[in-house]
């Protein structure tokens, strides 16, 4: 997530030179990336919807954001 970020709530992701950015309500992807690798970036939303959200609300305050772990 970026501080002072366009609406609405959205991360983004890189993955080599692959780069998206993922709406955390609808899971909308913008961008390109390569199946397996889009797969669990989906997997890590769904666990972690809650948690961008609140990170989302803090990016706008310009709070430090709560650190979100990986995908194991």
């Amino acid at each position: 997530m970026l501080y002072d970020d366009h609406a609405p709530a959205h991360f983004h992701a890189e993955y080599g030179e692959y780069k998206i950015s993922v709406d955390v309500e609808t899971g909308v992807v913008s961008g390109r990336f390569p199946p397996r690798a889009l797969r669990a970036v989906m997997e890590w939303l769904e666990l972690n919807k809650g948690c961008l959200m609140e990170d989302w609300a803090l990016a706008g305050k310009h709070e430090a954001l709560k650190k979100i772990p990986p995908l194991e």
